[in-house]
C-alpha cells in the first residue's frame, strides 16, 4: 500500500465507527441491497465483487480459486475493512459449499468471524484451517511439523521484505536480521533436540534453501491462505505466524502430558519418561517465540491492535489444555479469566478429566515405581515446572513493553493479570514430591 492510500485508509478509519459494530444489515444471500460503508469501498472491491460473482457462476467452481482471490484482497486491505458486499457474498457461499468442502468452510470460518459476530483468537489466528491442514491424511503433517512451517514462512515473508526495493513498511536491516535469526533458532530446535535459545549467532547464508516445505497435496494449497491480517502493517503478518506457531507448540505438548498420563495408569515407566521427555525437548519453543514477537515495533502493534479487540491470547484453548492435562487447576484459577474466556475447557476441566497429577499420586499411592523412577520422573517434572515459569516471565516482559498498562484486547487487565500468573504452578499439587526430590 502506497502513502497516499495508507493516508486515506487511515483517515477512514478514523471517520467512521467499526464497520461490525452491529449497524450492517443481517447476512442474505444477495448483497445488491446491501450498503457499503463508503462508495470509495465499493469502488475499491468492485472487480473482486465481479470475480465472486463469476465464480459462483462456474458450473464447477474451485474452492482454491475463491480463496486465493480473497486471501490476496484482505492482504491488501485488511480483514477488518472488507466491505458488506463482500462479507454477504461469501456467507451464502459458505452456506451453499461449506458443507461439501472442509477447507473452504475452515478458510471462510475466519474471513467471516468478524461480520457474523464470532471474532476471537481461535478465528483469528485461522486454526480451523491450520487444524485441517494437519488433519489431511495425505499432507503427513502434525501440529510439532507445522509450528516448523509456519516459521519458515516468517522467514520468506521477511526476506522477501527485506529484499524489496520498494518503500513500505517494512523493518530496517537490523531488526529483520533479528527477527529472521530468531526464526531459524527455532527452526534449529527440530535438527538437535537439545538446543536451547543461547544467544548463538545463526548462520543466514543458503537458508532460504534449506527451509522445510510442505509435502505435495491437496492441503498443501491451502497453507498460503491461512494469514487474514486485520490490517495492512507489515509486522501483523509475522505476529500471527508466531502465535499460530505457538498454539501448534501446546497442542503437541498437551499430547505429550496426555500421553505420558496413560504411560502411568498403565505403569509404562519408559514410555511416561519419554513423553515427559519431549515435553522438556519442545517447551523452550514456546519461549522462542515469544522473543521472535519481540522484534515488532510497538507503534506497529498498536496501529492493527485496535482492529484486534475481542481476540487475545488469553483465549488460547490449546494452552488451557496443556494446563489442565498437567492438573486441575485450583478453583480460583477456573474461576477467573483465564478459564471463563475458554468455556469448553473449562468444561473439560470441572467434568473429572484426568490428568497427569492425578495419575502420579494414584501410582504414588500403589507403589508402582522403585525410588529411583520416581527420583527420574521428578527430574522431569521439576523441569517442565521450571520451563513454564521462564516462559511466563518472558511473557510478561514481552506484555509490559508493548502494551503497558494498557488493557488486553480480549478484555482483560492486561500486564496485571499476567503479574498475577507468574505465581502459578502446573503440578502444585505434587508439590510435597517434587520439593522432596529437589532436596535429595
Amino acid at each position: 500500500m502506497d502513502a497516499a492510500t495508507k493516508t486515506s485508509h487511515q483517515q477512514g478509519i478514523g471517520a467512521s465507527r467499526c464497520p461490525f459494530a452491529g449497524s450492517a444489515s443481517a447476512p442474505s444471500d444477495s448483497g445488491s441491497h446491501v450498503e457499503v460503508t463508503s462508495p470509495a469501498d465499493l469502488w475499491r472491491d468492485q472487480p473482486v465483487i465481479d470475480a465472486i460473482d463469476r465464480w459462483s457462476a462456474d458450473a464447477a467452481p474451485d474452492s482454491l480459486t475463491l480463496a486465493k482471490l480473497i486471501s490476496e484482497h484482505v492482504r491488501a486491505v485488511g480483514k477488518h475493512f472488507l466491505s458488506v458486499p463482500i462479507l454477504v457474498r461469501l456467507a451464502a457461499i459458505r452456506r451453499q459449499h461449506g458443507a461439501s468442502d472442509a477447507f473452504l468452510d475452515a478458510f471462510l470460518d475466519g474471513i467471516l468471524d468478524k461480520f457474523e459476530g464470532r471474532y476471537y483468537n481461535r478465528t483469528y489466528l485461522a486454526l480451523p484451517l491450520l487444524e485441517k491442514i494437519c488433519d489431511d491424511a495425505l499432507s503427513g503433517l502434525d501440529p510439532e511439523r507445522m509450528s516448523a512451517l509456519l516459521m519458515a514462512d516468517v522467514v520468506r515473508f521477511e526476506s522477501a521484505a527485506a529484499a524489496a526495493e520498494s518503500t513500505n513498511d517494512r523493518p530496517d536491516p537490523a531488526t529483520s536480521r533479528k527477527r529472521i535469526t530468531h526464526a531459524l533458532r527455532f527452526l534449529a530446535s527440530f535438527r538437535d533436540a537439545d538446543t536451547t535459545d543461547d544467544g548463538r549467532d545463526v548462520d543466514l547464508a543458503g537458508a532460504l534453501e534449506m527451509l522445510p516445505t510442505l509435502p505435495a497435496s491437496h492441503a498443501r494449497d491451502w497453507f498460503d491462505v491461512s494469514v487474514a491480517p486485520v490490517y495492512v502493517a507489515h509486522d501483523e503478518y509475522f505476529f500471527m505466524r508466531a502465535l499460530q506457531a505457538h498454539e501448534m507448540v501446546f497442542t503437541t505438548l498437551a499430547a505429550d502430558l496426555r500421553a505420558a498420563t496413560t504411560s502411568l495408569r498403565d505403569g509404562r515407566f519408559a514410555d511416561a519418561l519419554c513423553s515427559l521427555e519431549h515435553a522438556n525437548n519442545i517447551y523452550p519453543r514456546a519461549a522462542m517465540l515469544f522473543r521472535l514477537v519481540a522484534t515488532m515495533r510497538v507503534d506497529h502493534f498498536h496501529a492493527f491492535r485496535e482492529f484486534t479487540q475481542g481476540a487475545s491470547a488469553i483465549q488460547s484453548e490449546q494452552y488451557k489444555r496443556f494446563e489442565i492435562a498437567c492438573g486441575t487447576p485450583p478453583a480460583e484459577r477456573l474461576r477467573s479469566d483465564a478459564f471463563t474466556n475458554v468455556p469448553a475447557v473449562r468444561a473439560d476441566a470441572t467434568a473429572g478429566h484426568d490428568s497427569l497429577s492425578q495419575a502420579y499420586l494414584d501410582a504414588r499411592r500403589d507403589d508402582m515405581f522403585t525410588v529411583d523412577q520416581w527420583d527420574v520422573l521428578d527430574a522431569a517434572l521439576n523441569k517442565l515446572e521450571s520451563s513454564h515459569q521462564r516462559w511466563k516471565a518472558t511473557h510478561h516482559s514481552l506484555a509490559a513493553r508493548m502494551l503497558g498498562e494498557a488493557h488486553g484486547s480480549g478484555h482483560t487487565e492486561g500486564v496485571p493479570y499476567l503479574r498475577k500468573c507468574l505465581d502459578n504452578r502446573l503440578f502444585w499439587r505434587l508439590a510435597d514430591y517434587l520439593e522432596g526430590s529437589k532436596a535429595r
